[in-house]
Protein backbone atom coordinates (compact mmCIF):
# COMPACT_ATOMS: atom_id res chain seq x y z
CA UNK A 1 0.00 0.00 0.00
CA UNK A 2 1.16 3.30 0.03
CA UNK A 3 3.58 5.30 2.37
CA UNK A 4 2.93 8.11 4.64
CA UNK A 5 5.22 10.90 4.11
CA UNK A 6 5.67 11.13 8.21
CA UNK A 7 7.44 7.90 8.36
CA UNK A 8 10.68 7.99 10.53
CA UNK A 9 13.95 7.42 9.07
CA UNK A 10 17.16 5.43 10.47
CA UNK A 11 20.85 5.46 10.21
CA UNK A 12 22.32 2.93 7.76
CA UNK A 13 24.45 1.83 10.11
CA UNK A 14 21.61 1.06 12.97
CA UNK A 15 19.68 -1.70 10.35
CA UNK A 16 18.59 -4.94 11.32
CA UNK A 17 16.73 -8.18 10.42
CA UNK A 18 12.74 -7.24 10.73
CA UNK A 19 12.77 -3.48 9.89
CA UNK A 20 10.38 -2.50 6.96
CA UNK A 21 12.29 0.07 4.68
CA UNK A 22 11.31 2.21 1.88
CA UNK A 23 13.90 2.90 -0.81
CA UNK A 24 13.24 6.21 -2.21
CA UNK A 25 15.45 6.11 -5.24
CA UNK A 26 15.12 5.25 -8.45
CA UNK A 27 14.30 1.24 -9.23
CA UNK A 28 16.89 0.86 -11.28
CA UNK A 29 19.61 2.15 -8.48
CA UNK A 30 18.82 -0.15 -6.22
CA UNK A 31 19.41 -4.27 -6.74
CA UNK A 32 16.13 -5.71 -5.28
CA UNK A 33 13.03 -6.62 -6.73
CA UNK A 34 10.74 -3.61 -4.67
CA UNK A 35 11.56 -0.58 -3.60
CA UNK A 36 9.84 -1.67 0.05
CA UNK A 37 10.34 -4.73 2.04
CA UNK A 38 11.15 -6.11 5.57
CA UNK A 39 15.26 -7.03 5.87
CA UNK A 40 14.90 -10.62 6.00
CA UNK A 41 19.03 -11.33 5.97
CA UNK A 42 22.32 -10.08 6.88
CA UNK A 43 23.29 -10.04 3.13
CA UNK A 44 20.26 -7.29 2.18
CA UNK A 45 22.01 -4.90 5.43
CA UNK A 46 25.15 -4.91 3.41
CA UNK A 47 23.65 -4.26 0.08
CA UNK A 48 21.74 -1.33 1.40
CA UNK A 49 24.91 0.01 3.03
CA UNK A 50 26.38 0.20 -0.04
CA UNK A 51 23.42 1.98 -1.71
CA UNK A 52 25.22 5.16 -1.01
CA UNK A 53 22.02 6.58 1.31
CA UNK A 54 23.29 7.85 5.04
CA UNK A 55 19.67 7.07 5.94
CA UNK A 56 16.82 5.31 4.86
CA UNK A 57 12.92 5.78 5.79
CA UNK A 58 11.21 2.71 7.66
CA UNK A 59 7.73 1.87 8.46
CA UNK A 60 7.26 0.56 12.49
CA UNK A 61 4.14 -0.83 11.88
CA UNK A 62 4.99 -2.81 9.31
CA UNK A 63 8.47 -4.15 11.05
CA UNK A 64 8.63 -6.53 13.41
CA UNK A 65 7.23 -5.54 16.68
CA UNK A 66 10.55 -6.10 18.98
CA UNK A 67 12.67 -4.52 16.30
CA UNK A 68 10.74 -1.23 15.84
CA UNK A 69 10.03 -0.85 19.71
CA UNK A 70 13.98 -1.05 19.93
CA UNK A 71 14.59 1.38 16.99
CA UNK A 72 12.00 3.96 18.34
CA UNK A 73 14.12 4.19 21.28
CA UNK A 74 16.55 5.68 19.40
CA UNK A 75 17.24 9.08 18.90
CA UNK A 76 14.87 10.55 15.82
CA UNK A 77 17.03 10.76 12.29
CA UNK A 78 16.37 13.95 10.66
CA UNK A 79 15.30 13.05 7.05
CA UNK A 80 18.00 13.74 4.36
CA UNK A 81 16.85 14.10 0.49
CA UNK A 82 17.98 10.94 -1.18
CA UNK A 83 19.65 10.31 -4.62
CA UNK A 84 17.25 9.81 -7.52
CA UNK A 85 19.70 9.00 -10.34
CA UNK A 86 23.26 8.24 -10.71
CA UNK A 87 24.52 5.07 -9.99
CA UNK A 88 24.42 3.62 -6.87
CA UNK A 89 28.20 3.54 -4.82
CA UNK A 90 29.78 2.86 -1.54
CA UNK A 91 30.00 6.90 -0.03
CA UNK A 92 33.48 4.97 1.32
CA UNK A 93 35.22 3.53 -1.40
CA UNK A 94 33.08 4.85 -4.27
CA UNK A 95 33.18 1.05 -5.78
CA UNK A 96 29.63 0.39 -7.09
CA UNK A 97 27.13 -1.98 -5.22
CA UNK A 98 27.72 -5.69 -5.52
CA UNK A 99 28.25 -7.00 -8.83
CA UNK A 100 26.22 -10.04 -8.56
CA UNK A 101 23.24 -8.04 -7.03
CA UNK A 102 22.96 -5.37 -9.68
CA UNK A 103 23.34 -8.73 -12.19
CA UNK A 104 20.56 -9.91 -10.72
CA UNK A 105 18.47 -7.09 -11.07
CA UNK A 106 19.22 -7.04 -14.62
CA UNK A 107 18.19 -10.09 -15.00
CA UNK A 108 14.76 -9.85 -13.62
CA UNK A 109 14.09 -6.37 -15.49
CA UNK A 110 15.10 -9.06 -18.91
CA UNK A 111 12.39 -11.42 -17.73
CA UNK A 112 9.97 -8.35 -17.49
CA UNK A 113 10.68 -7.41 -20.74
CA UNK A 114 10.13 -10.82 -21.93
CA UNK A 115 6.69 -10.93 -20.33
CA UNK A 116 5.74 -7.73 -21.65
CA UNK A 117 6.22 -8.78 -24.71
CA UNK A 118 4.73 -12.02 -24.53
CA UNK A 119 1.50 -10.01 -23.04
CA UNK A 120 1.53 -7.85 -26.17
CA UNK A 121 1.37 -10.85 -28.59
CA UNK A 122 -1.38 -12.56 -27.15
CA UNK A 123 -3.18 -9.26 -26.84
CA UNK A 124 -2.69 -9.06 -30.35
CA UNK A 125 -3.82 -12.61 -31.16
CA UNK A 126 -7.27 -11.83 -28.90
CA UNK A 127 -8.10 -8.35 -30.96
CA UNK A 128 -7.76 -10.78 -34.13
CA UNK A 129 -9.89 -13.26 -33.17
CA UNK A 130 -12.44 -11.13 -31.82
CA UNK A 131 -12.22 -9.21 -35.03
CA UNK A 132 -13.00 -12.65 -37.29
CA UNK A 133 -15.96 -13.22 -34.59
CA UNK A 134 -17.66 -9.88 -35.35
CA UNK A 135 -17.14 -10.43 -39.10
CA UNK A 136 -18.38 -14.31 -39.05
CA UNK A 137 -21.69 -12.94 -37.13
CA UNK A 138 -22.23 -10.46 -39.55
CA UNK A 139 -23.35 -13.16 -42.16
CA UNK A 140 -25.17 -15.27 -40.03
CA UNK A 141 -28.35 -14.46 -41.73
CA UNK A 142 -27.12 -13.77 -45.26
CA UNK A 143 -24.73 -16.58 -45.26
CA UNK A 144 -25.23 -19.22 -42.74
CA UNK A 145 -22.97 -22.01 -43.86
CA UNK A 146 -20.07 -19.81 -44.46
CA UNK A 147 -20.55 -18.30 -41.12
CA UNK A 148 -20.43 -21.89 -39.61
CA UNK A 149 -17.17 -22.96 -41.84
CA UNK A 150 -15.39 -19.75 -40.78
CA UNK A 151 -16.73 -20.57 -37.07
CA UNK A 152 -15.07 -24.18 -37.46
CA UNK A 153 -11.90 -23.33 -38.86
CA UNK A 154 -11.53 -20.38 -35.90
CA UNK A 155 -11.85 -22.94 -33.47
CA UNK A 156 -9.38 -25.72 -34.64
CA UNK A 157 -7.05 -23.34 -34.59
CA UNK A 158 -7.52 -21.81 -31.25
CA UNK A 159 -7.85 -25.46 -30.66
CA UNK A 160 -4.99 -26.36 -31.82
CA UNK A 161 -2.96 -23.94 -29.95
CA UNK A 162 -4.34 -24.61 -26.93
CA UNK A 163 -3.86 -28.62 -26.65
CA UNK A 164 -0.18 -28.25 -28.13
CA UNK A 165 0.92 -25.39 -25.82
CA UNK A 166 2.92 -27.34 -22.72
CA UNK A 167 1.50 -24.82 -20.24
CA UNK A 168 -1.73 -22.99 -20.69
CA UNK A 169 -1.61 -19.23 -19.93
CA UNK A 170 -5.16 -17.28 -19.03
CA UNK A 171 -4.24 -13.62 -19.03
CA UNK A 172 -6.55 -10.70 -19.04
CA UNK A 173 -6.73 -8.57 -21.82
CA UNK A 174 -5.71 -4.59 -21.42
CA UNK A 175 -8.11 -3.19 -23.86
CA UNK A 176 -11.90 -3.46 -25.28
CA UNK A 177 -11.21 -4.13 -29.01
CA UNK A 178 -14.66 -2.44 -29.63
CA UNK A 179 -17.58 -1.63 -27.94
CA UNK A 180 -20.20 -4.90 -29.06
CA UNK A 181 -19.93 -6.64 -25.40
CA UNK A 182 -21.65 -9.70 -26.85
CA UNK A 183 -18.81 -10.58 -29.42
CA UNK A 184 -16.38 -10.11 -26.19
CA UNK A 185 -18.62 -12.09 -23.83
CA UNK A 186 -19.06 -14.83 -26.74
CA UNK A 187 -15.41 -14.93 -26.96
CA UNK A 188 -14.78 -14.92 -23.10
CA UNK A 189 -17.11 -18.00 -22.59
CA UNK A 190 -15.12 -19.70 -25.54
CA UNK A 191 -11.67 -19.24 -24.03
CA UNK A 192 -12.54 -20.42 -20.42
CA UNK A 193 -14.80 -23.28 -21.82
CA UNK A 194 -11.89 -24.43 -23.46
CA UNK A 195 -9.25 -24.33 -20.88
CA UNK A 196 -11.74 -26.34 -18.72
CA UNK A 197 -11.77 -28.97 -21.64
CA UNK A 198 -8.23 -28.98 -21.79
CA UNK A 199 -7.61 -29.49 -18.21
CA UNK A 200 -10.39 -32.32 -18.56
CA UNK A 201 -8.20 -33.94 -21.62
CA UNK A 202 -10.89 -34.34 -23.75
CA UNK A 203 -10.21 -34.97 -27.45
CA UNK A 204 -9.43 -32.26 -30.01
CA UNK A 205 -12.96 -32.92 -31.60
CA UNK A 206 -14.80 -32.53 -28.32
CA UNK A 207 -12.69 -29.60 -27.69
CA UNK A 208 -13.38 -27.71 -31.26
CA UNK A 209 -17.37 -28.46 -31.09
CA UNK A 210 -16.71 -27.13 -27.74
CA UNK A 211 -15.68 -24.07 -28.82
CA UNK A 212 -17.87 -23.82 -32.05
CA UNK A 213 -20.94 -24.01 -30.00
CA UNK A 214 -19.31 -21.80 -26.94
CA UNK A 215 -18.66 -18.72 -29.30
CA UNK A 216 -22.13 -19.00 -30.59
CA UNK A 217 -24.20 -19.57 -27.65
CA UNK A 218 -25.96 -16.57 -27.50
CA UNK A 219 -26.52 -15.98 -31.44
CA UNK A 220 -30.17 -16.23 -30.39
CA UNK A 221 -29.95 -12.91 -29.12
CA UNK A 222 -30.25 -11.49 -32.27
CA UNK A 223 -33.55 -12.25 -32.02
CA UNK A 224 -34.24 -10.47 -28.77
CA UNK A 225 -34.78 -6.54 -28.84
CA UNK A 226 -32.30 -4.24 -27.80
CA UNK A 227 -34.42 -2.77 -25.55
CA UNK A 228 -34.47 -5.72 -23.74
CA UNK A 229 -30.72 -6.77 -24.15
CA UNK A 230 -29.50 -3.31 -22.63
CA UNK A 231 -32.19 -3.33 -19.92
CA UNK A 232 -30.40 -1.61 -16.84
CA UNK A 233 -33.59 -2.06 -14.10
CA UNK A 234 -35.19 -5.36 -13.80
CA UNK A 235 -36.91 -6.83 -16.71
CA UNK A 236 -40.56 -7.37 -16.33
CA UNK A 237 -42.32 -10.55 -16.33
CA UNK A 238 -42.80 -9.79 -20.22
CA UNK A 239 -39.47 -9.50 -21.14
CA UNK A 240 -37.47 -11.72 -18.91
CA UNK A 241 -40.28 -14.96 -21.04
CA UNK A 242 -38.56 -13.30 -24.20
CA UNK A 243 -35.28 -13.71 -23.20
CA UNK A 244 -35.19 -16.98 -21.76
CA UNK A 245 -36.15 -17.82 -25.43
CA UNK A 246 -32.99 -16.66 -26.92
CA UNK A 247 -31.41 -20.69 -26.37
CA UNK A 248 -34.78 -21.72 -28.59
CA UNK A 249 -34.21 -18.99 -31.29
CA UNK A 250 -30.71 -19.34 -31.20
CA UNK A 251 -30.80 -23.23 -31.71
CA UNK A 252 -33.53 -22.53 -34.73
CA UNK A 253 -30.73 -20.34 -36.11
CA UNK A 254 -27.98 -23.43 -35.63
CA UNK A 255 -29.76 -26.13 -37.11
CA UNK A 256 -30.77 -23.52 -40.73
CA UNK A 257 -25.95 -23.37 -40.79
CA UNK A 258 -26.23 -26.85 -40.17
CA UNK A 259 -24.41 -26.75 -36.82
CA UNK A 260 -23.43 -30.66 -35.46
CA UNK A 261 -25.66 -31.58 -32.74
CA UNK A 262 -22.91 -30.91 -29.76
CA UNK A 263 -22.84 -27.46 -30.65
CA UNK A 264 -26.96 -27.04 -31.16
CA UNK A 265 -26.85 -28.42 -27.58
CA UNK A 266 -24.82 -26.12 -26.61
CA UNK A 267 -26.76 -23.13 -27.65
CA UNK A 268 -30.18 -24.62 -26.68
CA UNK A 269 -28.72 -25.63 -22.91
CA UNK A 270 -26.25 -22.91 -21.65
CA UNK A 271 -29.01 -22.01 -19.41
CA UNK A 272 -29.82 -24.62 -17.54
CA UNK A 273 -28.43 -25.47 -14.67
CA UNK A 274 -27.58 -28.88 -12.83
CA UNK A 275 -30.56 -28.58 -10.11
CA UNK A 276 -33.00 -27.59 -12.78
CA UNK A 277 -33.39 -24.59 -11.89
CA UNK A 278 -32.43 -23.05 -15.45
CA UNK A 279 -33.77 -22.28 -18.55
CA UNK A 280 -35.94 -22.85 -21.42
CA UNK A 281 -36.24 -26.66 -20.99
CA UNK A 282 -35.24 -27.35 -16.93
CA UNK A 283 -33.58 -29.86 -17.91
CA UNK A 284 -31.39 -31.11 -14.68
CA UNK A 285 -28.20 -33.31 -14.08
CA UNK A 286 -27.24 -35.39 -16.33
CA UNK A 287 -29.49 -34.48 -18.79
CA UNK A 288 -27.65 -31.38 -19.80
CA UNK A 289 -24.89 -32.59 -22.27
CA UNK A 290 -21.29 -33.00 -20.95
CA UNK A 291 -20.19 -29.69 -22.73
CA UNK A 292 -23.37 -27.94 -22.43
CA UNK A 293 -22.12 -28.00 -18.57
CA UNK A 294 -19.06 -27.05 -19.20
CA UNK A 295 -20.56 -24.14 -21.00
CA UNK A 296 -22.97 -23.34 -18.13
CA UNK A 297 -20.04 -22.69 -15.55
CA UNK A 298 -17.98 -20.25 -18.18
CA UNK A 299 -21.29 -18.43 -19.07
CA UNK A 300 -22.11 -17.60 -16.02
CA UNK A 301 -18.83 -16.25 -14.50
CA UNK A 302 -18.00 -13.98 -17.01
CA UNK A 303 -22.06 -12.65 -16.67
CA UNK A 304 -21.03 -12.13 -12.94
CA UNK A 305 -18.00 -10.19 -13.82
CA UNK A 306 -19.82 -8.14 -16.82
CA UNK A 307 -23.11 -7.77 -16.01
CA UNK A 308 -24.97 -5.44 -18.32
CA UNK A 309 -24.80 -3.02 -15.40
CA UNK A 310 -21.66 -2.40 -14.19
CA UNK A 311 -22.70 -1.22 -10.97
CA UNK A 312 -23.43 -5.14 -10.39
CA UNK A 313 -20.52 -6.44 -11.71
CA UNK A 314 -18.46 -8.47 -9.21
CA UNK A 315 -14.58 -8.99 -9.22
CA UNK A 316 -13.28 -12.55 -10.51
CA UNK A 317 -12.80 -13.37 -7.05
CA UNK A 318 -15.60 -12.75 -5.82
CA UNK A 319 -17.61 -14.28 -8.43
CA UNK A 320 -16.12 -17.66 -7.92
CA UNK A 321 -16.26 -17.57 -4.46
CA UNK A 322 -19.93 -16.80 -4.95
CA UNK A 323 -20.50 -20.06 -7.07
CA UNK A 324 -18.92 -22.06 -5.14
CA UNK A 325 -20.25 -20.69 -1.94
CA UNK A 326 -23.53 -19.82 -2.44
CA UNK A 327 -25.00 -20.69 -6.18
CA UNK A 328 -22.68 -24.91 -6.06
CA UNK A 329 -26.38 -26.73 -6.80
CA UNK A 330 -26.66 -24.72 -10.25
CA UNK A 331 -23.16 -26.43 -11.23
CA UNK A 332 -22.11 -29.62 -12.04
CA UNK A 333 -20.00 -30.48 -9.19
CA UNK A 334 -16.84 -31.77 -10.52
CA UNK A 335 -16.41 -29.43 -13.46
CA UNK A 336 -16.81 -26.27 -11.39
CA UNK A 337 -14.29 -27.87 -9.23
CA UNK A 338 -11.99 -28.58 -12.56
CA UNK A 339 -12.65 -24.52 -13.73
CA UNK A 340 -12.23 -23.23 -9.78
CA UNK A 341 -8.52 -25.24 -9.76
CA UNK A 342 -7.71 -23.85 -13.63
CA UNK A 343 -8.44 -20.26 -12.22
CA UNK A 344 -6.66 -20.21 -9.13
CA UNK A 345 -8.57 -18.69 -6.10
CA UNK A 346 -6.87 -14.80 -7.21
CA UNK A 347 -8.08 -14.95 -11.39
CA UNK A 348 -6.69 -12.87 -14.14
CA UNK A 349 -8.33 -9.35 -13.44
CA UNK A 350 -8.24 -9.85 -9.34
CA UNK A 351 -6.85 -6.97 -7.34
CA UNK A 352 -4.64 -8.01 -4.67
CA UNK A 353 -2.24 -7.24 -1.66
CA UNK A 354 0.81 -9.32 -1.38
CA UNK A 355 2.39 -10.28 1.94
CA UNK A 356 4.76 -7.42 1.97
CA UNK A 357 2.13 -5.06 1.71
CA UNK A 358 2.70 -4.24 -2.27
CA UNK A 359 -0.75 -3.94 -4.44
CA UNK A 360 -1.19 -5.48 -7.46
CA UNK A 361 -3.18 -7.08 -10.46
CA UNK A 362 -3.24 -10.54 -10.82
CA UNK A 363 -2.19 -10.84 -15.18
CA UNK A 364 -2.18 -14.15 -16.00
CA UNK A 365 -2.80 -17.08 -14.26
CA UNK A 366 -0.95 -20.69 -15.49
CA UNK A 367 -3.72 -23.46 -14.98
CA UNK A 368 -1.01 -25.70 -13.96
CA UNK A 369 0.04 -23.09 -11.25
CA UNK A 370 -3.26 -21.42 -10.09
CA UNK A 371 -1.62 -20.49 -7.23
CA UNK A 372 1.39 -18.49 -8.31
CA UNK A 373 0.20 -16.11 -11.36
CA UNK A 374 1.62 -13.58 -12.60
CA UNK A 375 0.96 -10.17 -11.05
CA UNK A 376 1.14 -6.64 -11.93
CA UNK A 377 2.70 -4.55 -9.21
CA UNK A 378 2.27 -1.10 -8.39
CA UNK A 379 5.27 1.03 -7.27
CA UNK A 380 5.06 4.77 -7.50
CA UNK A 381 8.57 5.12 -8.26
CA UNK A 382 8.18 3.04 -11.38
CA UNK A 383 6.80 4.38 -14.55
CA UNK A 384 3.87 2.90 -15.47
CA UNK A 385 4.74 1.52 -18.59
CA UNK A 386 7.81 -0.20 -17.19
CA UNK A 387 5.68 -1.79 -14.25
CA UNK A 388 7.23 -4.88 -12.64
CA UNK A 389 5.59 -8.10 -13.79
CA UNK A 390 6.13 -9.90 -10.43
CA UNK A 391 6.08 -14.13 -11.12
CA UNK A 392 4.94 -15.39 -7.68
CA UNK A 393 6.42 -18.94 -8.86
CA UNK A 394 9.73 -17.27 -8.42
CA UNK A 395 9.08 -16.10 -5.38
CA UNK A 396 9.16 -18.41 -2.61
CA UNK A 397 9.11 -15.30 0.48
CA UNK A 398 5.90 -13.88 -0.79
CA UNK A 399 2.20 -14.97 -1.43
CA UNK A 400 -0.43 -13.07 -1.94
CA UNK A 401 -2.13 -12.30 1.34
CA UNK A 402 -5.70 -10.93 0.26
CA UNK A 403 -7.60 -10.13 -2.70
CA UNK A 404 -9.69 -6.10 -2.41
CA UNK A 405 -11.99 -4.66 -4.35
CA UNK A 406 -11.39 -1.32 -6.37
CA UNK A 407 -13.38 0.96 -3.74
CA UNK A 408 -10.40 -0.24 -1.45
CA UNK A 409 -7.74 1.09 -3.34
CA UNK A 410 -6.58 4.50 -3.57
CA UNK A 411 -7.42 6.14 -7.10
CA UNK A 412 -3.47 6.76 -7.95
CA UNK A 413 -3.11 2.86 -7.31
CA UNK A 414 -6.24 2.22 -9.26
CA UNK A 415 -5.23 4.59 -11.96
CA UNK A 416 -1.34 2.66 -12.48
CA UNK A 417 -2.56 -1.16 -12.70
CA UNK A 418 -5.67 0.23 -15.07
CA UNK A 419 -8.40 -2.74 -13.92
CA UNK A 420 -10.59 -2.58 -17.07
CA UNK A 421 -14.19 -1.93 -16.85
CA UNK A 422 -15.16 -5.13 -18.75
CA UNK A 423 -13.16 -8.34 -18.23
CA UNK A 424 -11.65 -10.33 -21.15
CA UNK A 425 -9.55 -13.20 -21.32
CA UNK A 426 -7.21 -14.44 -23.51
CA UNK A 427 -4.66 -17.49 -23.78
CA UNK A 428 -0.92 -17.70 -24.96
CA UNK A 429 -1.11 -19.67 -27.86
CA UNK A 430 2.48 -19.23 -28.08
CA UNK A 431 4.76 -16.93 -30.80
CA UNK A 432 4.21 -19.64 -33.61
CA UNK A 433 0.56 -20.30 -33.08
CA UNK A 434 -1.47 -17.14 -33.12
CA UNK A 435 -5.08 -18.59 -33.28
CA UNK A 436 -6.22 -15.21 -34.84
CA UNK A 437 -7.78 -14.78 -38.65
CA UNK A 438 -4.00 -14.07 -39.77
CA UNK A 439 -3.08 -17.19 -38.58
Amino acid sequence: MPTTPDEPWIDTADLRVGLYVHLDVSWMNHPFAFSHFKITTQEQIVTLRHLGLTRIRYSPERSDESVALAVSARPAAAPVVAPVAGPAVDPATGASVPTEAMQAKRTLVEKIRQRRESAERIERAFVATAQTIRDTERIIYSQPELALANTTQLVGRIADSILMAPDMVIQVMGEKPGSEEIYLHSLNVATLAMMLAREMQLPKELVTALGVGALLHDIGKHEVPDRILSKKTPLTPAEQHFLEQHPAYGAAMAERMHLPKAGLAIIAQHHEFHDGSGYPARLKGASIGLLSRMVVIANYFDGLCNPPSLDAALTPHEALSLMFARLQPKFDPALLKVFIHCMGVYPPGTIVQLSNGAVGMVLSVNTQRPLKPTVLVYDALVPREEAMLLDMGAEESLHIGKALRPSQVPREVLNYLSPRMHLSYYFDGGPDRPPGRNA
